[in-house]
C-alpha cells in the first residue's frame, strides 16, 4: 500500500501535512484542491487591505465584527501610507466607506508606546467626532497629544475621540 502525502509550502518554507491516506488509488484532482489550506499572514502594520478591529460601540462595527467580517483599509492619510496611532484611516466596512482613526497597533512601537495583539480602529464621521458612544479597549495616552496637535492643525475636532475613552495604558 502506498501512502499519500499532500503537502503545502509556505513562503517561509515550512512544510505543513495537509493529508494522509493509506489507499492504493490516488487522490483525484479535485479532492486534493479540497485539501489546500489558504491563510494569508497577519500583516503588523496598517497598508492597504489590512484588516482591522473596531473597538467602539457603534451600530455599523459591532454588526461587522458580529459576522465576522472585519473592516479593511483602503486608504491611509498620510504621506507614507503605513498607519501609525493616531492617523486616520479610510475603510470598507459593510459595504460602506468610513473613516476612522487607529487608537492601537501591532507593530513594534516607539519607545514607551504599548504594542497591542490587534490594530484597533474607532470609527468616525466627517467632522472628526465618534459615531460610537464608548471605547472598550483602553487607548495609550500618546494618542492624547497626537489628536490635540491634529485638532488645532486639521479643524475636526478628535478630543471627542478621547472624551467617550475609558481608559488609557
Amino acid at each position: 500500500m502506498a501512502q499519500i502525502l499532500l503537502r503545502n509550502v509556505t513562503r517561509a518554507g515550512n512544510v505543513a501535512l495537509l493529508a494522509k491516506s493509506n489507499t492504493t488509488s490516488p487522490l483525484t484532482a479535485a479532492a486534493a484542491a479540497k485539501c489546500q489550506l489558504h491563510t494569508t499572514p497577519a500583516c503588523c502594520e496598517i497598508r492597504k487591505l489590512s484588516r482591522l478591529r473596531v473597538v467602539d460601540n457603534s451600530d455599523l462595527g459591532k454588526r461587522a465584527m458580529a459576522e465576522g467580517r472585519p473592516p479593511r483599509c483602503i486608504h491611509v492619510y498620510n504621506k507614507r501610507g503605513v498607519g501609525l496611532i493616531g492617523d486616520k484611516v479610510l475603510v470598507a466596512i459593510k459595504g460602506q466607506m468610513k473613516k476612522g482613526i487607529l487608537v492601537g497597533l501591532k507593530q513594534k512601537q516607539r519607545l514607551k508606546q504599548p504594542q497591542f495583539d490587534s490594530n484597533n480602529l474607532v470609527l468616525i464621521d466627517d467632522n472628526g467626532s465618534p459615531l460610537g458612544t464608548r471605547i472598550h479597549v483602553p487607548i495609550p495616552t500618546v494618542l492624547r497629544t497626537i489628536l490635540k496637535e491634529k485638532t488645532l492643525a486639521k479643524g475636526a475636532d478628535y478630543t471627542k475621540v478621547l472624551a467617550i475613552a475609558s481608559r488609557y495604558v
